[in-house]
């Protein structure tokens, strides 16, 4: 019952070398979609109501129970007086069975013209076909929308990149492996929002449109508001509006965001993500640390990986990296995990620092200063190896001047970063609450682009802002981690691509 009404298009090659056949395929459907003109009917209908969705209808199936469902058509064999159609949702499929005597003459000349991919609504009785299928049989049919094109093949899916990126649609119809990963990412965020509720957590918003990008070292993407006659920047991280919260006397607040960052684009980065950041007042990092644990691990268990086991798959499904969840979690410092990478590394002065990465093949061009030396060794030797999580903490206060110094080290600051499967998944501070300090490790940042500095921000925190731990974790790489996916581009449903140099012609639609 899987066979087609029409001839597959699975092959990028066959669509971009053999347009007739394509154009031939669509002005086919396009007389369809005249022939049911032609009866009076509308081919675009309108409100339908359903008994449920396709799963909903398979899991109160009864013999000889009447429903209404929708759905779109992926499957279709003629039988002349006969017809078996599979409907499909997200959901999942249900068979339907057309018999030309059991339907009204308008449903069964529309059936007559209808097409894989076409979106239609039916009525009928629940039953159970000779070869122990639940079905539904059709008494009547409404047309809800005539599919112009035709879809991928759905056994081969649709493999190219190009096309599953630029036309995600299709890939969601065709690839169930993608449909998956975009429907945990939503259970992923839902259950974030919950168990953060459950804590007390307030959720919140701040603005997009910010007049000075602050919260991070980034580039941003500048605008222009007419009206107030004045530049704009996309923000960067809500972090700075997020600490006006606390300064209000809100004690736990968190933002699900969208943050922009003019920047390089990579199997990890994309110039629009999403972001979770927390604010706990009277916390700190070692607290906000635990938070995440439970939260990460929490989410893993709601996956179906009750073994605290995440496993990454090629296409065939074979293994290819287990990453173990298991708690507690590693703590380790900055300093003794670069010791153990590079011994002696932080016995060694400017020039010898040099001379060892060259040894190590480490290119340091674009590090003019010693700790960013150290981290971009960190990054090479220690966090693109680590693949088990691993919370790395006190890093040099020269890389995170929003946090808290270390009381005991006043070079290190009180931060973890989370590093799992080679990547930051999570930074975590005791945050700064110190409006002098604060001003001064702003300044020096900023250097001689002094008007970068949110003044606004420094007067709310000499009004007073409680101590606090702050978390960011990156929604798009938490994702990636516990659905497997190698690429950012797999778990954002419309990530940014380079503009097409030459506009697709017109019947080249179907990449698969």
């Amino acid at each position: 019952m899987e066979q087609s009404n029409q001839p597959s298009t699975s092959s990028s090659e066959s669509t971009e070398s053999s347009s007739s056949p394509l154009n031939d395929l669509v002005a086919i459907r396009r007389q369809k979609l005249q022939a049911i003109r032609d009866l009076g009917i509308d081919p675009f209908g309108g409100l339908f109501e359903s008994t449920g969705t396709v799963a909903e209808v398979r899991d109160g199936f009864a013999e000889g129970r009447v429903v209404t469902m929708a759905g779109r058509i992926t499957a279709y064999r003629d039988m002349g007086k006969s017809r078996f159609l599979d409907l499909s949702d997200m959901g999942g499929r249900m068979q339907i069975y057309i018999n030309a005597k059991e339907v009204d003459e308008n449903s069964l000349a529309v059936a007559a013209q209808l097409d894989i991919g076409d979106f239609i609504g039916v009525e009928g009785e629940c039953f159970t076909t000779r070869t122990g299928e639940s079905s539904i049989k059709v008494r009547s049919l409404k047309i809800l929308s005539k599919s112009l094109r035709p879809l991928p093949d759905k056994w081969h899916g649709v493999q190219d990149p190009e096309t599953r990126y630029r036309q995600r649609y299709l890939d969601l119809i065709a690839n169930p492996s993608s449909r998956a990963i975009f429907l945990q990412r939503s259970a992923i965020v839902r259950e974030i929002r919950r168990f953060l509720d459950e804590r007390g957590f307030l959720e919140v918003e701040t603005p997009m449109m910010q007049a000075i990008p602050g919260g991070a070292a980034a580039e941003p993407f500048k605008t222009h508001h007419n009206a107030l006659g004045m530049d704009f920047f996309l923000r960067i991280a809500p972090e700075l509006y997020l600490k006006r919260l606390l300064v209000a006397g809100f004690p736990k607040v968190f933002e699900l965001n969208r943050s922009f960052r003019n920047e390089g684009i990579s199997r990890r980065h994309n110039p629009e993500f999403t972001m979770l950041e927390a604010y706990w007042a009277f916390a700190d990092f070692q607290l906000m640390s635990v938070l995440v644990e439970e939260l990460v691990c929490h989410l893993a268990v709601m996956l179906g990986n009750k073994d605290h086991q995440v496993h990454h798959r090629d296409a065939e499904g074979n293994i290819t990296k287990t990453i173990n969840l298991a708690r507690p979690w590693k703590r380790a410092s900055y300093k003794d995990l670069i010791e153990e990478a590079v011994p002696g590394w932080f016995t060694l002065d400017k020039a010898a620092k040099i001379v060892r990465c060259a040894e190590l093949k480490l290119d340091i061009s674009h590090c003019p200063e010693e700790f960013e030396m150290t981290q971009h060794v960190f990054e090479k030797l220690v966090e693109e190896k680590t693949i088990d999580p691993c919370f790395v903490t006190h890093v040099p206060k020269e890389l995170v001047p929003l946090a808290r110094l270390n009381d005991a080290d006043p070079s290190k600051v009180d931060v973890y970063e989370l590093i799992i499967n080679g990547q930051e998944i999570s930074p975590g501070y005791s945050e700064l609450n110190d409006p002098d300090l604060q001003r001064e490790r702003l300044e020096h940042q900023a250097g001689e682009e002094q008007q970068k500095i949110d003044t606004e921000f420094l007067e709310a925190l000499e009004y007073g802002m409680p101590p606090a731990g702050g978390i960011g974790i990156g929604i798009d790489r938490l994702v990636m981690l516990l659905t497997g996916a190698e690429s950012i581009r797999e778990v954002i449903l419309f990530p940014h691509l380079k503009q097409r140099l030459q506009a697709p012609a017109q019947d080249a639609v179907t990449k698969a």
